[in-house]
């Protein structure tokens, strides 16, 4: 009987803590966060499409305003999924949504997506990745951030936060969570129209000089870390670019190769491409079997011979007409440009008349031209150099390589089938590097090798935008001691 009673006044006495300990809490500092979600009513006539936003920004610009302010005298909505998170640290203070869960929806407006810049954190907390939204337009301003078309408050210059206190009631959460299939997509496919939109990108690995990095915390990551990714099939470059204040910032890129998962966008500068990840769990390179090239192996020479082999200046050449000069080859592999000469005082000025690529503008899918030196016999000399110079205009995901052939047979019809390795120790202007600068190769040992070599000079682009980009090339030099 008291062991029944002593339970009764147990279950009494917790009961009065807590309705005491509720009374006590102030329920506005202290409430639990609401986690339900009742989807908004929004007539089907208020809602208009990305497409529509888009055209209308794209107006204002012709008509030389940088951004556009939304009027309407009822409300007015886009519907969109949530693509990015700011869990992981690599997103923040934005929202970056699309309109399409996957390519085989029914609506016809193509796949778009635009980023809302918000002043507040922690958003992942409120919107899920997949999470259906309605965006209220009326009285926002729609213009770019870095290069892409960005929702905020603002005026006719810029485009500016919606604040921490509004958020909420411009961007309506509904119970909707679509599973969000990426755009499977080669990167030398993709045009301004994929920015701010989820891709995936296959048979993705890091490029071999950047082997062993942190995604961005590295000595020389100042905000963003840029990591090198290149394609294995087509050897096109992918620029990654990571947070130095993400969660992952200090994990080593993995090494393998395989698939990549982000939202394609521009760098803080809108100079070029970038891909941007949610999390590390993003990148899928488990394959160890990476498809790097032969590389010459004699490093770079501490000595330069005082004697010349073979030396191109491009002095003789005829402007923006293919370059024709005896011994070499000037092939074209896939499309309509040639390396050709070229001669401007422009900010981009070439050194006097020099050789370039251009792709922009060919109206081809796909540009691959090859500039190839006469043979080169390494045995009939000793200490062999090589040297040259290149510079851009445009680079884009475009690219440009020096290779070597040590089988090729100087038919152009066993160019491409032919085994070609890279000089991996040669520098190249990329697609990062300042415009308008000329930048020295460094001076490469060819001696450590024998037998006949050919050098190439290959550019890989194509007319599709953010892929025609234009390189220039001069003064390549061949030299010996003795």
């Amino acid at each position: 009987m008291l062991a029944f009673k002593s339970s009764v006044m147990r279950k009494i006495v917790t009961l009065l803590l807590l309705i005491l300990l509720s009374s006590c809490l102030n329920n506005e500092d202290y409430s639990l966060p609401d986690i339900t979600v009742e989807n908004p009513d929004i007539p089907l006539e208020q809602i208009t499409t990305f497409s529509a936003i888009k055209s209308l920004y794209e107006q204002a610009l012709n008509n030389g305003n940088s951004t556009t302010k939304i009027y309407s005298e009822t409300n007015l909505y886009i519907e969109g999924y949530v693509i990015s998170t700011d869990k992981y640290g690599n997103f923040f203070e934005e929202l970056i949504i699309q309109n399409k869960v996957d390519d085989n929806n029914p609506n016809n407006d193509p796949r778009l997506g635009f980023k809302i810049s918000i002043n507040a954190s922690s958003l992942s907390d409120t919107y899920q990745f997949g999470q259906k939204v309605f965006v209220k337009l009326n009285d926002l301003t729609i213009g770019e951030d870095s290069g892409v078309i960005t929702i905020g408050k603002g005026d006719a210059v810029q485009v500016e936060q919606i604040q921490a206190s509004e958020y909420q009631d411009i961007i309506f959460r509904t119970n909707e969570i679509a599973n969000i299939q990426p755009k499977m997509a080669g990167f030398e496919t993709l045009t301004s129209a994929d920015l701010n939109t989820l891709i995936q990108l296959e048979n993705m690995q890091l490029n071999r000089l950047e082997m062993g990095r942190t995604f961005a915390a590295e000595s020389f990551d100042e905000f963003d870390g840029l990591r090198l990714l290149e394609n294995c099939n087509t050897g096109i470059s992918t620029i990654l670019q990571t947070s130095t204040f993400s969660d992952f910032n200090a994990l080593v890129v993995p090494q393998g190769k395989g698939s990549i998962t982000g939202i394609l966008s521009r760098d803080y500068g809108d100079d070029f491409n970038v891909l941007v990840i949610n999390s590390s769990e993003a990148v899928n390179f488990e394959n160890s079997n990476r498809c790097d090239p032969l590389e010459w192996n004699c490093d770079l020479a501490t000595t330069l011979g005082t004697n010349n082999l073979l030396y191109q200046d491009f002095e003789d050449q005829r402007n923006n007409r293919p370059v024709e000069i005896e011994g070499w080859t000037n092939f074209i592999e896939a499309g309509t440009e040639a390396w050709e000469g070229y001669s401007s005082t422009s900010s981009n000025a070439s050194l006097g008349r020099s050789c370039r690529f251009q792709c922009a503008s060919s109206g081809d899918v796909s540009n691959i031209g090859w500039l190839i030196t006469p043979p080169i016999n390494l045995d009939e000399q000793d200490g062999e150099t090589l040297r040259f110079k290149t510079s851009n205009s445009l680079a884009d995901s475009s690219f440009m390589e020096v290779l070597y052939s040590q089988d090729w047979d100087g038919d152009e019809a066993t160019i491409t089938s032919a085994t070609w390795g890279v000089f991996s120790d040669a520098y190249i202007v990329k697609d990062t590097d300042s415009f308008a600068s000329w930048f020295n190769s460094g001076t490469i040992d060819l001696s450590c090798e024998t037998g006949t070599v050919y050098i190439a000079f290959k550019f890989t682009g194509g007319g599709i935008e953010s892929f025609d980009g234009i390189y220039e090339l001069d003064e390549i030099s061949v030299d010996f001691a003795e």
